[in-house]
């Protein structure tokens, strides 16, 4: 069963003060740790959305496609900040491919374990639930699954509905899967959030 993930790697990084896709994270970037994740746990289709400093951030992706399945797509509305354009754009991307189902990730979360992706995709594999949601002590995170059925829903969105206004809207349709990782609701946003979390 095909899974794809949209990795959002688009954001200004504004409060960081310089591009968080870009910052070493043990060996090698937050962006390819990123990558490296959901390659490992199986996903055949990765699509990142570039958006600000996308020169830099394509270069890291075309040194990874040495190693993992991986491909970009720049989202011309980047500078709205909007969550929700950078997934319709992912998700435009995969229109016609053989993909069942999304999960949309966060460039931003390199802490995110492989054994948390894998239990979203599993339960999808498992249930054929068209929502996966990861939670943490009753928290949703990232990344969520989204069935190839829900995505004209999500592409119909329009600001200032959000991604968590979709998600509120099927509360009823979410199946969770409960980790103990909670990384999967932390993302990089200050200097202090990366030192405290850099391995």
């Amino acid at each position: 069963m095909s899974i794809s993930a949209i990795i959002l790697a688009a954001g200004e990084s504004k409060r960081m003060g310089q591009p968080k896709m870009l910052l070493k994270w043990g060996k090698t970037t937050v962006l390819e740790h990123v990558i490296s994740v959901f390659a490992n746990v199986g996903v055949e289709d990765i699509v990142v959305v570039t958006g600000a400093a996308r020169e830099e951030v394509e270069k890291i992706i075309s040194a990874a496609q040495t190693m993992y399945p991986v491909r970009s797509v720049f989202n011309e509305e980047y500078t709205n900040g909007e969550m929700l354009s950078s997934i319709q754009c992912g998700l435009r991307e995969l229109a016609g491919k053989n993909s069942r189902a999304a999960l949309i990730a966060l460039g931003d979360q390199p802490q995110v374990r492989e054994g948390s992706a894998r239990r979203v995709c599993d339960a999808f594999k498992e249930t054929g639930s068209p929502l996966v949601v990861p939670s943490y002590h009753m928290r949703r995170g990232h990344p969520w699954l989204a069935a190839k059925s829900l995505w004209d829903e999500i592409l119909a969105l329009r600001a200032p509905q959000t991604p968590r206004d979709f998600l509120n809207a099927r509360a009823d349709k979410i199946k969770y899967v409960e980790v103990d990782d909670a990384g999967i609701l932390a993302d990089l946003d200050t200097p202090e959030q990366y030192r405290a979390y850099e391995p």
